[in-house]
């Protein structure tokens, strides 16, 4: 557990001083004066595309073969359920418990 605990403060500490060295090269980068413009350069011209498209032949497919007829599927009839037996009744009443008299004080 202690390897992990060491591992992650080690990543940490990596990771500040890597985010450290992207900021002051940032920093450096806007600190740059501007780059003279480019002067615009020629852009190339495109042949112009032809305006008809040649057609290509459309080729005849042969019809699909039917499929073969599935046979039916015979119907199962389950038979009944048989009936569940009654389940008994919790007494909901709680039955006296007699107390016995305390033992008689001298």
């Amino acid at each position: 557990m202690a390897f992990f605990k060491c591992f992650i403060l080690t990543f940490f500490i990596a990771l500040s001083f890597s985010k450290i060295h992207v900021v002051l090269a940032a920093r450096q980068l806007l600190q740059i004066p501007p780059l003279p413009s480019v002067p615009n350069l020629p852009q190339p011209t495109l042949p112009t595309l032809p305006t008809t498209q040649p057609s290509l032949p459309k080729p005849t497919l042969p019809p699909l073969p039917s499929l073969p007829t599935m046979p039916g599927i015979p119907k199962v009839t389950l038979p009944p359920l048989p009936s569940m037996p009654k389940l008994p009744t919790i007494p909901t009443t709680i039955p006296s418990i007699p107390f016995l008299s305390p033992p008689p004080g001298n």
